[in-house]
């Protein structure tokens, strides 16, 4: 189970070295990161590579709660045109990104460290995706990606929900939208992981008009 605001999990050290770091490989790219201190899920490289394949050239795109940069990373080595954006408060896992776009030699990425509460309104940029995997909490920052996404762009809100409360996540969607004056369709809802008991982490493709 991940806890706290950073979604980190707690292990127990059996055999082996203290230095849990690892360099991870995926599609051909690599993710450093230590899986004791940063959330980071190997189990979704499935979900990465459909975002990464739905990006357009040239396309601006918002990652919150960007993590060591996975989906940054996905994202460039599928469309290097597209201009990433990443946010992320834990301070070890930004650190752990900028080293991602290193490792990965990847070019047109701006990071920042801090909360996206804080840091969305400096932005003067507007952007044609916006990646929310906060699963417990992306609903508190609905309102913020309303605010910067484009006409025309799409939103991938992460939710962790029991099947019986799809119908439900939905509405407050389109409840949130509506307050922030925005027309909006659900292009698709999709069960990304099973969570618990009858509990899945689902992803909502949501097209803003």
């Amino acid at each position: 189970i991940r806890k706290g605001i950073l979604r980190k999990r707690e292990y127990k050290l059996i055999f082996g070295n203290k230095n849990t770091e690892v360099i991870h490989k995926e599609y051909g790219y690599l993710i450093k990161l230590n899986p004791q201190k940063i959330y980071f899920s190997p189990r979704e490289l499935t979900e990465r590579q459909r975002i990464a394949k739905q990006v357009k050239p040239k396309e601006k795109v918002l990652v919150m709660f960007s993590g060591a940069a996975p989906f940054i990373v996905a994202i460039k080595k599928n469309e290097p045109s597209a201009i990433l954006t990443g946010i992320e408060l834990n301070k070890l896992a930004h650190n752990y990104a900028k080293e991602n776009i290193k490792l990965n030699k990847l070019k047109d990425v701006i990071l920042y460290q801090g909360d996206v509460r804080k840091i969305i309104p400096k932005i003067k940029d507007k952007f044609d995706r916006i990646l929310m995997p906060l699963p417990r909490d992306s609903y508190k920052f609905l309102s913020l990606a309303f605010k910067v996404i484009k006409k025309n762009g799409i939103i991938h809100y992460y939710s962790f929900d029991a099947k019986s409360e799809f119908k439900k996540i939905k509405d407050y969607i389109k409840e949130q939208a509506n307050k922030s004056h925005k027309t909006i369709r659900i292009l698709r809802l999709k069960k990304v992981l099973p969570y618990g008991p009858k509990i899945y982490k689902i992803v909502l493709d949501i097209k803003c008009n």
